[in-house]
């Protein structure tokens, strides 16, 4: 599905179902390097199982044009804008890694707008290290490589969510070399995670939240360890925390374990 947002067309996968104004709709978000399709397990079980989904590409990635957000606080905004030009009045928001301090935010920004929150793999403060800043910028392809060996546990064997026979952190280096070089104007990985290092406002927006809230940790993650979540946590209303055996990419490397502790939280809160 394709919509105008800001002036600029932005592309949303809606897991091969027509979008249904009276049903409940989730929104999920990205990460830095990764596009819609980093949630095809989940956004396809939903779609067929009475949720609207959209899984957005950011701006200036992949299939959606416009200038990418430079800050969480210019993506939340975007997100926000998304639903006016989709005409919801509200959705839950799923992010991973960039994409859950952008949900986070968006939620803080607009919490009747927001009916649950899910926040997987996050971190606060997400800070990245200056020699991989710099590595995104001058060796793109060796910080990429980097970042992949860090986001992945060797607990997590295949099949993935891909199917059997996948690799994993083969699947994950092909997506980043494809979603950095969508955008020949805009260094994409660094303005990702420069946007991570710089956000300064998630516990302040997590004070704001008022929804349900679904933190999904790995629990073995070296990009946003556990314990990075926890002041989150302990401000989060009303939290549940699930904790998969895996690392940084929950969505593939324990698929099914995402999808029932998403589904789970969804429908309960669905069901009141």
């Amino acid at each position: 599905m394709m919509l105008t947002v800001n002036g600029h067309p932005s592309y949303c996968y809606t897991g091969g179902k027509a979008f249904d104004a009276s049903q409940p709709t989730a929104i999920f978000i990205h990460g830095v390097l990764g596009d819609h399709s980093v949630w095809i397990l989940q956004t396809r079980y939903l779609a067929h199982h009475g949720w609207n989904v959209m899984a957005v590409d950011l701006p200036g990635h992949c299939r959606s044009a416009g200038e990418p957000p430079a800050s969480v606080e210019e993506a939340a905004d975007f997100v926000l804008a998304l639903m006016n030009a989709a005409g919801l009045e509200k959705a839950a928001l799923i992010g991973h890694s960039w994409g859950s301090l952008i949900a986070l935010e968006a939620a803080a920004r607009a919490p009747g707008r927001v009916s649950q929150l899910v926040l997987v793999g996050i971190a606060f403060p997400m800070r990245v290290s200056p020699a991989l800043l710099q590595a995104s910028v001058t060796e793109p392809m060796k910080a990429l490589a980097m970042v992949n060996m860090f986001s992945r546990s060797t607990l997590a064997p295949p099949p993935s969510a891909l199917g059997p026979g996948t690799w994993v952190y083969g699947a994950a280096m092909a997506l980043g070399r494809r979603v950095l070089a969508s955008n020949a104007a805009v260094n994409v990985f660094y303005t990702g995670f420069k946007a991570c290092d710089s956000y300064q406002n998630g516990l302040q927006a997590m004070a704001r939240v008022t929804c349900p809230v679904l933190f999904v940790l790995g629990e073995v993650d070296q990009m946003t360890p556990p314990k990075a979540a926890q002041e989150l946590i302990k401000l989060a209303q009303d939290a549940r925390v699930v904790y998969l055996p895996c690392g940084h990419q929950q969505m593939n490397e324990t698929p099914e374990e995402m999808l029932a502790a998403l589904t789970a939280f969804l429908t309960q809160y669905e069901m009141g």
